[in-house]
């Protein structure tokens, strides 16, 4: 028996450049498959036949080719106007339609993929009477209104797997093939396409140079609508005043006996990347409650499932090789940030949150700031357009580089002061006040009472609106990471939805040979305003039982993660609340190590350990339903992650604490006019059964404090 055909249908008004478009897919196709191509101009019965046309191409083309039986049509003669000559065609491996209906509503069950083209009006009628001359332009509106009045009574713009704008300038073709090589029922006609997408080329080049950082990404990426950039804005500060680690058992008054090379602070602080999603093989993908959106130039495809799935289908398999001498693990693939609500696909219950529930880009561009050797290196799969992008990239880094040989590290400031200069600081409303937060928290005490939790991390969140032109993200986050410098700071812009965060937090690490990390913190105290009550609030954070018991539960939790994934025998816990100091903050931090077992798949060990434990409590499962129902709204972005999943197998990820989220709001015409921004900040602590409601406010204000000083804003009263 002969398999049925995959069946890709490609609808549009006319004028959308269908024809081209199918042309040369099916030209690109043709390389590895046997392609057969429709046009359903040839079978329309007249200039008033789009109805007849579609109906006559479901019944004696499509149902046939659907079977991989052959398709008998009768065909249109245009100069004659009546029924033309009778026609065959026959099936394929892949079979592409064309044309104004080729993907109604009672084609579409027969279809593997629909593929909606769209053009400005402008650009669509000339295209059309270029095409067709002068026979079609006395019956433009006469079409025109047929295809308004289909389109009214059947959406297939909202039903199509692929959006295309198509504005002739070459790029349509490109860009959808790469969004078809998404679509699960694609993938396996679309293997050798499939494969040839693993085989890429990375191009590397190493260059002494230590720019400064905010400098570089303004030079570079300061235009471009989505661009991400990795900040180890403690980079050149670790391991002096402001960051030092040692053992909680030790003496909590000085900083530990070790070189900058031995501290894990050096190399959280190592790497910086900057990138965006421009170039050949820039994409972008937003996932919302079960549903992907991927970006590929002028084409976008929607994918349903679940996201991890999804990941697993880009991410995890070995892709490229790392450049000699590059000692990062970072080579180039996806960055950003997946939120809190992705505990559906984990064993969380099912909450819309109003950001998307993950937002990612995929670079084939970048540069890699390594602040231990003082080089920045440029790193580029091999494409048309990656000569001019590494000439521009190296001229940048020149650029914002120190005139002077050996001049010093990194500037810490870039350009930015202590607080945004607003005049008056954002006024911000808390989801809670003091008293229910008091109340959530004698709730919570309950359910650990109850058996139900050991540990419940409540958490609330703060909001704020301003003029969308006052709201100024860049700036922004320029103060944050002056204000309070971290290991995984971070600043994220797709589009109107920006990520500002300082956190100090890895939430998982997995090599590119299959090496695991987790390290998280638990226990908080605010830096003192001079030495010796620094000194005291160190001591005391280092000496609470409270707080290691907190540490130890979340660090037994993360065993348990981990080991899902993991070697036999090799989950292992190197450092146990040990006492980290930041810019605003001492914080105690664990570390547990494991090897992944060999093919394990990656995406899975990461939602595995999703979210992370030390923003859930424990057990997990059950304290997220619980906090479900203490908490009322969706956490979104916040307590989520932040970072990169490589082309190598390698991802290294940020819990999203410390972070600022902006979202634009447009105006009520939808452009700038009384356009607005929400900004939302949310704050939590560990509750257990020793928890003292008053210490536990105290605390979720001393996490706010490194962000909100830095906006010139006080927390909310009441």
């Amino acid at each position: 028996m002969t398999p049925a055909p995959v069946i890709i249908a490609i609808d549009g008004r006319s004028g959308a450049g269908k024809t081209t478009l199918a042309i040369e897919l099916a030209a690109q196709l043709r390389n590895h498959h046997k392609v057969a191509l429709f046009h359903l101009e040839d079978i329309y019965p007249g200039w008033n036949g789009l109805t007849a046309g579609i109906e006559r191409y479901i019944s004696t083309v499509l149902r046939p080719l659907s079977r991989a039986e052959p398709a008998t049509w009768t065909s249109w003669d245009w100069d004659s106007h009546y029924d033309g000559d009778t026609r065959v065609t026959l099936p394929a491996e892949i079979v592409i339609i064309e044309g104004v209906g080729a993907a109604a509503a009672d084609a579409r069950p027969m279809l593997s993929a629909v593929i909606w083209a769209d053009s400005p009006d402008d650009i669509r009628r000339k295209r059309a009477l270029d095409r067709d001359g002068g026979t079609y332009e006395p019956f433009w509106d006469q079409w025109a209104e047929q295809e308004n009045a289909w389109l009214a009574a059947d959406d297939v713009l909202r039903q199509a797997d692929i959006r295309v704008l198509n504005n002739a300038d070459g790029s349509a073709t490109a860009d959808v093939m790469q969004a078809l090589a998404y679509l699960p029922a694609l993938g396996p006609a679309l293997v050798p396409e499939l494969a040839s997408r693993r085989g890429l080329r990375l191009r590397a080049e190493r260059l002494d140079a230590r720019p400064d950082a905010a400098a570089l990404f303004e030079n570079l990426y300061g235009g471009s609508a989505n661009a991400a950039w990795l900040d180890s804005s403690n980079a050149g500060i670790a391991n002096t005043d402001i960051s030092y680690t040692g053992s909680a058992s030790a003496s909590a008054g000085s900083p530990p006996e070790q070189s900058p090379a031995q501290s894990p602070a050096t190399e959280r602080n190592r790497f910086s990347i900057l990138a965006d999603d421009g170039g050949t093989y820039g994409q972008a993908v937003t996932h919302r409650s079960g549903e992907s959106v991927i970006t590929a130039g002028s084409a976008t495809a929607r994918v349903p499932g679940p996201f991890f799935r999804w990941l697993d289908t880009v991410w995890g398999r070995r892709a490229v090789r790392a450049p000699e001498g590059y000692p990062g693990d970072f080579t180039l693939g996806w960055l950003g940030c997946l939120g809190y609500e992705l505990k559906r696909e984990t064993g969380g219950t099912d909450v819309a949150a109003p950001t998307p529930d993950a937002a990612l880009i995929f670079a084939g561009r970048a540069v890699v700031l390594d602040h231990v050797e003082g080089t920045a290196w440029l790193l580029a799969l091999e494409a048309p357009d990656a000569d001019s992008w590494l000439t521009a990239a190296r001229a940048a880094v020149a650029a914002g580089s120190p005139s002077t040989p050996g001049s010093g590290a990194q500037s810490t400031h870039a350009g930015g002061s202590n607080v945004v200069v607003r005049p008056v600081g954002p006024a911000f409303s808390s989801r809670d006040t003091e008293r229910s937060y008091l109340a959530k928290i004698e709730a919570a005490q309950h359910q650990i009472h109850e058996g139900n939790s050991y540990e419940v991390c409540l958490t609330t969140t703060l909001t704020a609106r301003l003029p969308a032109a006052a709201a100024a993200p860049w700036p922004t986050y320029l103060a944050l990471r002056r204000k309070n410098p971290a290991p995984f700071a971070s600043y994220l812009r797709f589009g109107g939805l920006t990520v500002a965060s300082t956190s100090p937090e890895r939430f998982l690490r997995i090599t590119s040979d299959g090496g695991m990390r987790a390290e998280p913190i638990k226990g908080t105290r605010r830096r003192g305003a001079d030495p010796e009550r620094d000194r005291q609030l160190r001591e005391n954070l280092a000496a609470s039982l409270k707080d290691r018991a907190e540490n130890i539960m979340i660090v037994d939790l993360l065993r348990n993660d981990l080991s899902h994934f993991a070697e036999p025998g090799s989950v292992t816990v190197s450092r146990l609340c040990e006492i980290e100091s930041y810019a605003t903050v001492h914080q105690m931090v664990s570390t547990i190590d494991a090897q992944l077992l060999p093919g394990a798949p990656r995406a899975e060990a990461v939602a595995a350990c999703f979210p992370a434990g030390s923003m859930t409590g424990a057990p997990k499962i059950s304290t997220m339903a619980i906090l479900d129902r203490l908490e009322e709204g969706p956490r979104g972005l916040y307590s989520g992650a932040i970072g990169y999943f490589s082309l190598n197998g390698a991802t290294d990820l940020a819990v999203a604490i410390r972070t600022l989220v902006t979202t634009a709001q447009p105006g009520g015409d939808g452009g700038e006019q009384g356009a607005t921004a929400d900004l939302t900040l949310g704050i939590g602590g560990a509750i257990t059964a020793d928890s003292v409601p008053d210490e536990e406010y105290d605390e979720i204000r001393v996490k706010a404090h490194g962000v909100l000083s830095a906006l010139g804003a006080d927390f909310p009263g009441g």
